[in-house]
């Protein structure tokens, strides 16, 4: 079951500074994550962000997994283990796990509470890919795949259905009736032809149309 964590504002630590780390890094950050780096030397990339305000760094030699963990103050929401050490990782896994955290190892899915599937974004768009582990290679390539599926009048229509949306609930207290006009909008032709040439407003005073419709016949 793939689940969109909410990890904005969560305080992430994470152990190691090779590459792998530097990159899954960067997705936390475009979750809005609080990140906290330990390791015995940082790439360019990662002083790079911390120049730019996003991460902490912190030069250590970790090498006591129990010790670390229990001296965390305060404990981090999530622990990414992410040295060149597989043992090492799942000590720290399993220590993180003790102290109440969620755990990430970078090497090893079956310790981690959670895999990194491929994560295609295209504006307020997210389709998450995973083969389980399988295939990282399979997952990146479909996710490019989707990336290039999506189109502009998709992306406008989102916008338009959140701004029916609001409207709909303030105006209308029955749900499937609300429920109705989306699939209506949505479906609507002229709206879709609209959107396509990039007319937004043309498209959300037809829209307005279509509620305005419904609640007159309602009245």
């Amino acid at each position: 079951m793939l689940v969109d964590l909410k990890l904005s504002g969560m305080n992430v630590v994470v152990v190691g500074g090779g590459r792998e780390s530097y990159r899954k890094i960067l997705k936390f950050l475009e979750e809005g994550s609080r990140i906290t780096v330990y390791s015995r030397s940082f790439s360019a990339g990662f002083k790079r962000l911390k120049a730019e305000g996003k991460i902490s760094l912190v030069k250590a030699n970790v090498n006591d997994a129990k010790v670390f963990i229990t001296r965390l103050e305060p404990k981090p929401h999530l622990l990414i283990a992410a040295t060149d050490n597989r043992d090492f990782n799942a000590e720290l896994a399993s220590n993180a796990k003790a102290a109440g955290c969620m755990v990430y190892a970078i090497d090893n899915p079956s310790i981690s509470d959670f895999t990194l599937p491929a994560l295609a974004r295209i504006g307020d768009v997210k389709v998450a890919v995973s083969t389980g582990g399988k295939s990282p290679a399979v997952a990146r390539a479909l996710r490019i795949r989707i990336e290039r599926m999506v189109k502009p009048e998709d992306l406008l229509q989102i916008q338009l259905q959140h701004q029916i949306r609001g409207v709909l609930k303030r105006q209308i207290a029955d749900q499937r009736a609300r429920r109705r006009i989306i699939y209506s909008v949505f479906a609507d032709k002229h709206i879709k032809e609209l959107l396509k040439a990039g007319k937004m407003e043309e498209a959300r005073l037809e829209a307005f149309k279509i509620i305005e419709g419904y609640t007159s016949n309602k009245g």
